[in-house]
């Protein structure tokens, strides 16, 4: 069994100002800083043996302070960069809301379906999260393992994870500076995807 602490990184200006984040490069603004030293603290009693982190800026800046804070060693995750929103990038959601209001909507309820206007299909990046747990799991048979992954990456490697599947990506793209832990068996998702 492993334990996987799933952290989100700390704030950044685009979440303060309700913009669509996806793949560009946003660092933590000083609420998120906050958040990366109180999740390490809060993190110290958990036995957190190493920690992976999503490869954006913000995300590596908050496994770089959990990590300094428990003396632990950070590990940047190749090929997991968030979720390309494409055109949306930058966007406020409640511009896109307005704009676009149908395909708000499916993105709401179905976004296996929708494609963001130049972006990245939700298949190709939940296909790119269960390679990369797969290979996580052949690493770490037990143990304690944090991942930070900024939303919406995250609820896709929760629910690979819990094998169900992905809630609203755009009430979850929101979160910030929270963790959780769930115990996985690693053969169970060698087996699925």
């Amino acid at each position: 069994m492993i334990r996987i602490v799933l952290i989100r990184p700390g704030a950044t200006e685009y979440d303060r100002q309700g913009r669509i984040q996806g793949v560009l490069e946003v660092p933590l603004n000083d609420e998120g800083a906050g958040e990366a030293s109180r999740i390490a603290g809060e993190l110290r009693e958990t036995g957190l043996e190493v920690i992976y982190s999503s490869d954006c800026e913000h995300a590596l800046q908050t496994a770089a302070a959990v990590a300094a804070a428990l003396g632990i060693k950070s590990k940047r995750l190749e090929n997991m960069q968030n979720l390309d929103h494409g055109l949306w990038q930058g966007m406020l959601v409640e511009e896109v809301k307005r704009k676009q209001p149908k395909v708000y909507r499916q993105w709401q309820e179905q976004p296996r379906s929708v494609c963001p206007p130049g972006g990245e299909m939700l298949g190709d990046a939940q296909k790119r999260v269960h390679a990369m747990l797969v290979k996580l799991f052949k690493k770490h048979k037990d143990g304690v393992v944090g991942l930070v992954v900024p939303e919406p990456l995250a609820s896709l490697v929760r629910a690979s994870l819990d094998q169900r599947e992905v809630g609203d990506l755009w009430r979850a793209g929101a979160e910030h500076g929270t963790w959780e832990t769930i115990d996985v068996e690693p053969r169970s998702l060698a087996h699925s995807g």
